[in-house]
């Protein structure tokens, strides 16, 4: 008897035949052994006959041990029997397993050709336990036939082919006849066109390119539940998708071969069945590479032959920059695939998906969801949460914010969970008593329900009120989940911009000192723009800020970003003196291909791809290459920039600011404060704009001037200004103490002497921050430290011919 005929499954369930035969301390290998050593496997090919015969393993297993106990046991004087016998039952089984395997024109012996040869053993234990759970013959075929599908055992690995879609693939047709799979909102275009590629003769595998998160899996999940739905044309109605199960593949594949066996297996039975069966390969890009070793060939080479006959069906979904790296470079592959590109959902398609999730949400987290809340994740999501993208960001932010409320309601108190408990109990009952039609009975616990959801609902509403909690989600919690993951405050998130952007002069007022006329300038702009009368696909706005050093130029700007966006950090700020260079232009945009640096992207367009809703400053742009502006132009007209990686990089939703020290000097300028009508703004502007044109036109070309929407000039600053910024951050100085308990106070004379000695004109307001740390910060630190301030103390601060401290 040849063992090497045997699969490599055959010989371990051999090898664990005589494993039994020691355990139960037997001298003497029977059929009942080898029938163990199949039982053993737990999943193995007799488990799965089994299971097809709707006959749990374990049960015949338990029977099998029964039997292996009355045989007698035999004393050996060490561990194991010195030799082991097989009885001549056990070598009939064997040989009768040989002829099995013929019958099935097989060129190995298998597991189940052992268990057809156990059946056929006559009247032993085994062939008797087989009977009992009514496994014959002809029900071993049948589910032999389904288990292999046709297949042949040509190898010796034959057993880890079996079955190879169900171990390694999970067919979402199925958890769509389940209703599993979430509803599909807003992707019929991107669905059409897939059935549209299926049905091709030739060239007939999409592939779904898209940024993650845009809904690529989804797309393939809503064309499951149309194939459910019979909502497709007739070829695909029986169809069923199959998703490549990755890490099923690749776990526990040791040894090199092992993984491209199992792909391979799939592949086959795909392809031996290609009219009812679609491959989907989620993060298609990991096929490529995947498995291959030196002297081995990659899962994608795999693949290429089915493709390009057409015996394979394949729907493929990775990213734009993986598909480019790892696809794009297989040119053999990649003209296999027909790119379908899905594009991130508007806010309005996102509050749309979010409003056919809501159901879901709601039933899994015990929570209603208001209209409020779905429209708030999906603006700020798109709004506050960068590097992620619709609809995945805005779901995630309703996600948590269901949870966040779903544990706060789990805090109440016993007897409620007790009511609640009851109500569920009674409702249960009442369903119980409709199947046997118990009316009489039904009425009075209806009744006696409908008593308790009162008292339940009353109770509820109070406790809720006591603690000042919402039973829905709404839009309130979505903005404490922006806040958490943000860091942006609430209240500022929920703010309505239209209020925010007509009082904006007044809030930039508070915050900048002295320019008043440039305020007023920018805030009309942007109002401007705002209100959609400008056109739609440039930047909110694109300035250039105009005047001497230190009259707060940059200042204006981060206070526009705080309060246009939120947040202070939402200023791009670019040096353009490092990019006085022709070269210097790939840092904005990213060096070609083939140059270092080529992966990293541009330090412009990387940075507005991962937070749109931002300020940019162009610092001294005057210094700048003419090739920079060139680039400008593009961003200026069309607000969109292409960088060195292809991706299109979308600026209307920034604001430009350009500063300039270019030498003009404003002695005709008047007092800004009393400039008031928009015609005395109109006329000291234009006035403005003539007389520095001259020099502007020596660094910048006529068609990038043209492209800006208001020169804003800022004047040098006068005395009442510049004490003005003295109290302003003198001020800060008081908040940042106050969290110590500190609380400070200043005489008029100490900003007189502060603006005096601060105040420089030629480099405007800038040296006051270190006049103010070296008269005020320094001596504060050193008697906080020293002990002679402490929390809870007032001091008063003066100057009369020096600093004074004087505590209250």
């Amino acid at each position: 008897m040849r063992m090497d005929k045997f699969t490599e499954g055959a010989q371990e369930a051999l090898m664990r035949a005589q494993e039994a035969l020691v355990k139960f301390k037997h001298n003497q290998l029977d059929v009942e052994h080898i029938f163990y050593g199949l039982l053993e496997e737990e999943g193995g090919v007799v488990w799965e006959i089994f299971e097809k015969l709707d006959v749990h393993p374990l049960l015949v297993k338990e029977k099998l041990k029964e039997a292996l106990l009355k045989i007698p046991q035999t004393e050996w004087s060490g561990s194991r029997p010195v030799q082991i016998y097989i009885t001549p039952r056990a070598q009939e089984v064997l040989q009768q397993a040989f002829e099995e395997a013929e019958k099935l024109k097989d060129e190995y012996v298998a597991q189940e050709h052992l268990l057809l040869a156990i059946e056929n053993s006559g009247g032993g234990p085994s062939a008797r336990i087989l009977k009992e759970f009514g496994i014959d013959r002809e029900k071993i075929y049948k589910a032999l036939y389904e288990i292999r599908g046709g297949q042949r055992v040509t190898e010796p690995t034959a057993e880890s082919k079996y079955n190879a879609l169900a171990k390694y693939t999970v067919d979402i047709t199925k958890l769509a006849e389940q209703g599993k799979l979430d509803p599909v909102i807003g992707r019929e275009a991107e669905i059409e066109r897939v059935i549209q590629i299926i049905l091709r003769k030739t060239k007939n595998n999409p592939v779904l390119i898209g940024e993650p998160g845009v809904g690529k899996t989804a797309i393939v999940y809503g064309l499951a539940q149309r194939i459910v739905q019979k909502k497709v044309p007739d070829f695909l109605k029986d169809k069923r998708i199959l998703m490549l199960d990755m890490g099923a593949l690749l776990a526990g594949s040791k040894f090199r071969g092992e993984f491209e066996e199992r792909l391979k297996a799939v592949i086959d039975e795909v392809k031996r069945q290609k009219d009812k069966y679609i491959l989907f390969i989620d993060e298609l890009h990991t096929i490529v590479g995947a498995g291959a070793a030196e002297g081995a060939i990659d899962a994608a080479n795999l693949l290429k032959p089915g493709l390009a006959s057409g015996e394979l069906r394949v729907i493929g979904a990775t990213t734009l920059d993986e598909y480019r790296e790892r696809i794009e470079k297989d040119g053999a592959l990649e003209r296999r695939f027909q790119q379908v590109y899905v594009k991130e959902p508007s806010v309005e398609e996102t509050i749309e998906i979010l409003k056919g999730l809501r159901e879901r949400f709601e039933e899994h987290h015990k929570v209603k969801i208001l209209d409020s809340a779905i429209v708030a994740a999906a603006k700020l999501a798109d709004r506050y949460i960068q590097g992620r993208k619709l609809p995945d960001k805005a779901i995630d932010l309703l996600d948590e914010a269901c949870s966040m409320l779903r544990i706060k309601l789990s805090e109440m108190p016993e007897d409620l969970k007790s009511l609640e408990s009851k109500i569920k109990s009674l409702r249960d009952q009442i369903n119980l008593l409709s199947q046997f039609g118990k009316v009489t009975e039904m009425d009075r616990i209806k009744e006696e329900l409908s008593k308790l959801e009162s008292e339940y609902e009353e109770r509820k509403k109070r406790w809720l009120e006591e603690r000042g909690i919402d039973d829905a989600v709404d839009d309130n919690d979505i903005a404490i989940v922006v806040s958490k993951w943000t860091g942006i405050p609430a209240l500022r998130l929920l703010e309505d911009e239209a209020k925010r952007l007509l009082y904006l002069e007044d809030e930039l007022r508070k915050r900048v000192k002295g320019q008043d006329y440039a305020i007023k300038v920018v805030a009309q702009a942007i109002r401007r723009s705002r209100a959609g009368l400008g056109p739609r696909n440039r930047p909110i706005g694109v300035f250039m800020f105009l005047g001497p050093t230190g009259v707060g130029k940059t200042h204006l700007a981060r206070q526009l970003a705080w309060l246009l966006f939120n947040d202070e950090d939402a200023l791009l700020r670019i040096d353009m003196s490092e990019y006085m260079e022709k070269h210097t232009v790939s840092r904005l945009i990213g060096a070609p291909p083939g140059y270092i640096g080529f992966e990293k992207g541009g330090q412009l367009t990387e940075a507005v791809r991962r937070r749109p809703y931002q300020v940019i400053l162009f610092d001294e742009i005057e210094k700048a290459h003419p090739d920079v502006f060139n680039i400008m132009l593009q961003i200026f007209d069309a607000g969109r920039l292409t960088d060195a990686q292809g991706h299109v990089v979308d600026f209307k939703n920034t604001l430009i600011i350009m500063t300039s020290n270019i030498q003009y000097q404003f002695r005709d300028a008047p007092q800004i404060g009393f400039i008031k009508s928009d015609d005395e703004i109109k006329h000291y502007h234009q006035n403005q704009v003539n007389k520095i044109m001259p020099e502007l036109l020596k660094y910048f070309k006529i068609e990038f001037l043209n492209r800006i929407d208001e020169f804003v000039f800022f004047n040098p600053l006068g005395p009442q200004e510049v004490r003005e910024i003295v109290e302003l951050q003198l001020s800060e100085v008081k908040e940042s103490l106050a969290e110590n308990n500190i609380e400070i106070e200043w005489t008029k004379n100490l900003v007189d002497f502060l603006a005096e000695t601060g105040y420089n004109p030629e480099l405007g307001a800038r040296p006051l921050r270190r006049t103010i740390q070296m008269y005020v910060e320094n001596p504060l630190a050193d008697r906080i430290l020293a002990g002679e301030i402490k929390p809870a103390d007032k001091v008063l601060i003066d100057y009369d011919n020096e600093v004074k401290f004087v505590k209250k």
